[in-house]
């Protein structure tokens, strides 16, 4: 990982990298389509005939990383790329089921996928052979791996709401089948949640959860449109939260947790660097944070590399990332039950970590 407009920051031991990778983590935000193995881009691209830039996986998963956006939406463009390979049962299923794998080797044992189908049926695929050959290539992870494994479906901003409402009953439809709920995504500036809350209200109605990505290319009243105007349970990024003192207040007191994506905020510029970063500031007043990739590819990023730099530019110390790790499994859109087997199995790991952790890095209070 490099972040270009970064200082060094502290140099980790790698004993205690090592700790963070074992680390028990769930990831929450993760797109599908930015989050392709560098090789098998490279070989769906080369079976459709598409030529890319460079021909070996190491190089492309360089130029793939988006390190030279000015904003989300110079960002977003660079899905063109792997869209283009995802849009046949085979591929999906194949790009799914490596999602979990390599999710797997990161330590984490739980991952929530999202994706928006549409944009999978330029080449005849239903939504429902979409769906099929997403959920089914999770299925095959998590039964593999341990790893649990579910989907969000994604809406597009940018689209008119009827395509949001079809993406709502897409995901209504798949809720007991691994779908477990629905969010709205694409470029956030000019494109405000309230065109779409018929949708959310159909998905809310259903009794689907509902995460919306907001306050990462917008303002703070585009994360007001998500809570008042969508209902969501989670805000997808929620970088410009502290823009608004009530609002603020609100999901602070809410316990609305915030799906952060530290290294995906800093390459869209929603914050200056990585050491810049409001998350320090809400999880000291005791907001519910977590960590995530948002695109392992597009950000050149893994789960244990997000919490590796927030050690490195933050001084966060095992306990806090602990805490912050256990966050992520209290978050998960998962039954109650399930959550809470999961959550605690992820506790009784991370007393057994503590007991590895360079003493520097262990801090004050008990991980738990």
């Amino acid at each position: 990982m490099s972040l270009s407009t970064e200082g060094e920051g502290r140099v980790l031991n790698p004993a205690f990298i090592s700790v963070l990778q074992a680390l028990p983590k769930a990831e929450l935000h993760c797109h599908l389509d930015g989050s392709l193995r560098p090789g098998t881009l490279l070989a769906l691209s080369e079976a459709r005939g598409i030529t890319l830039p460079h021909h070996d996986a190491a190089a492309l998963a360089r130029w793939m990383r988006v390190d030279d956006a000015h904003n989300l939406e110079e960002y977003l463009a660079r899905f063109e790329i792997t869209l283009a390979v995802m849009q046949t049962a085979e591929e999906l299923e194949r790009i799914a089921h490596e999602l979990v794998l390599d999710a797997a080797l990161d330590g984490v044992r739980y991952l929530e996928v999202r994706f928006c189908p549409s944009l999978n049926m330029r080449e005849g695929l239903s939504g429902d052979d979409v769906m099929n050959a997403v959920l089914h290539g999770l299925m095959r992870g998590e039964k593999e791996t341990g790893t649990v494994a579910r989907c969000i479906v994604c809406a597009l901003r940018s689209l008119p709401w009827p395509h949001s409402m079809e993406m709502a009953e897409l995901a209504v439809a798949y809720q007991q089948r691994g779908v477990v709920a629905f969010d709205l995504a694409g470029g956030e500036l000019g494109n405000p949640a309230h065109e779409h809350a018929a949708a959310f209200e159909y998905a809310r109605n259903n009794n689907l959860a509902v995460t919306v990505h907001a306050g990462e290319g917008d303002g703070a009243g585009s994360i007001h449109e998500a809570l008042h105007r969508c209902g969501a349970n989670r805000l997808g990024h929620g970088t410009r939260l502290q823009e608004d003192a009530a609002l603020e207040a609100y999901v602070v007191d809410r316990r609305i947790p915030l799906e952060v994506c530290p290294t995906s905020n800093v390459q869209t510029h929603a914050v200056p660097s990585f050491a810049e970063h409001p998350m320090q500031r809400y999880l000291a007043l005791g907001a519910v944070v977590t960590i995530n990739t948002d695109n392992t590819m597009m950000s050149g990023v893994t789960l244990t590399e997000e919490y590796s730099a927030c050690a490195q530019y933050l001084g966060w110390d095992f306990s806090t990332l602990a805490r912050v790790s256990l966050n992520a499994f209290d978050a998960a859109f998962l039954p109650y039950t399930a959550r809470v087997a999961l959550r605690e199995r992820a506790a009784r790991e991370i007393a057994q970590l503590a007991t590895a952790v360079p003493p520097m890095y262990l801090g004050a209070e008990a991980a738990v």
